[in-house]
């Protein structure tokens, strides 16, 4: 316990150093079950080869929400002393589209018997997309909607994790160098710096066991973002769960808890695991402006995500224990 506590200041102490845009990176409700997304560290993390696919579509009935598809692979070699992954990702939101791929090594060491700590490196390439001379504007000649716009860029994103079978902390920045998007020579319109702090852990025996986690997003100019999360499981087979987020983002003039989230996972065999999140709204997109309503109010408004996940080499003599992260 003494070993935990510790890792709680840190997240405090990484929250109230950092700085706190609105958010860039993916977001996903899941996130405890495809942390690769998040942290280059955790690759290989369940010790045999992961395939995960995931699929997101939020603010469903609004114009222009987001939506996004992912694909996850990672796996051990080395005699589980490294891991490799790779992520590929189509992000849509409105006239902006980001298609990218994530390269992940992680190099492992172990810090007790049972509690392994990981460094991970993160090589990236995305592409930025945007439509922006078919955006409407109220005045014309305005000289950031006039070309679309296409930037392929390149960073590198740097993560640890720390895990044993009953409890996870891990500190990752997806992406170290902020890059201009836009086309201004202003400094506008440029990728943020993110940071990523998340922790988990199992708690009871027998049938019935406990999992809460929090992941944490910090980034330049925007508020601090957090998700807790509760989940229950029953014979390592069945888990239902609820989660509060507080957004990056402002909605109207209030930094406020924005979604409510249930999910449930279903252990189907050995080898195959799947998941289903609904997020509900809390918040709107903005008020009216002169009597004209410049977003559309998103409170109550669903939020669908799924995931499939396929385990290779399963067996008993691989895996011990059901792995919860």
């Amino acid at each position: 316990m003494k070993f935990f506590t510790r890792i709680c200041l840190v997240i405090g102490g990484l929250c109230m150093a950092l700085t706190s845009q609105a958010q860039q990176e993916v977001l996903y409700s899941q996130y405890m079950f495809n942390m690769l997304a998040l942290n280059p560290a955790y690759a290989g993390s369940r010790d045999v080869l992961s395939i995960t696919a995931l699929g997101r579509y939020q603010w469903i009935g609004v114009n222009g929400a987001p939506n996004t598809h992912s694909l996850t692979l990672d796996m051990p070699f080395q005699n589980e002393k490294m891991g490799v992954g790779i992520t590929a990702y189509n992000d849509n939101i409105g006239k902006w589209n980001t298609t990218g791929l994530n390269l992940a090594y992680a190099y492992k060491f172990k810090l007790t018997e049972r509690t392994t700590m990981s460094l991970g490196l993160q090589p990236t390439v995305m592409n930025v997309s945007a439509n922006l001379a078919g955006v409407k504007t109220f005045e014309g000649g305005d000289p950031s909607f006039v070309d679309d716009i296409s930037r392929f860029l390149v960073n590198a994103g740097l993560g640890t994790f720390i895990s044993n079978d009953k409890a996870y902390f891990g500190i990752s920045v997806p992406q170290l160098i902020e890059q201009r998007i836009s086309p201004n020579p202003d400094g506008k319109g440029k990728t943020q710096r993110h940071y990523f702090a998340m922790m988990g852990l199992v708690l009871g025996k027998g049938h019935f066991k406990v999992k809460p986690s929090t992941v944490i997003r910090v980034t330049k100019g925007a508020p601090v973002g957090l998700d807790g999360n509760l989940n229950v499981w029953y014979r390592d087979k069945i888990s239902l769960g609820v989660s509060a987020r507080k957004s990056q983002m402002v909605f109207s003039g209030t930094d406020q808890m924005d979604a409510f989230v249930g999910m449930v996972e279903l252990q189907l065999t050995p080898q195959l695991r799947l998941g289903f999140a609904y997020d509900t709204a809390l918040g709107r997109l903005n008020e009216e402006i002169d009597g004209q309503t410049f977003y559309k109010k998103i409170a109550g408004t669903p939020t669908y995500e799924g995931y499939l996940r396929f385990e290779f080499g399963f067996s008993k003599d691989k895996i011990i224990t059901p792995r919860y992260f």
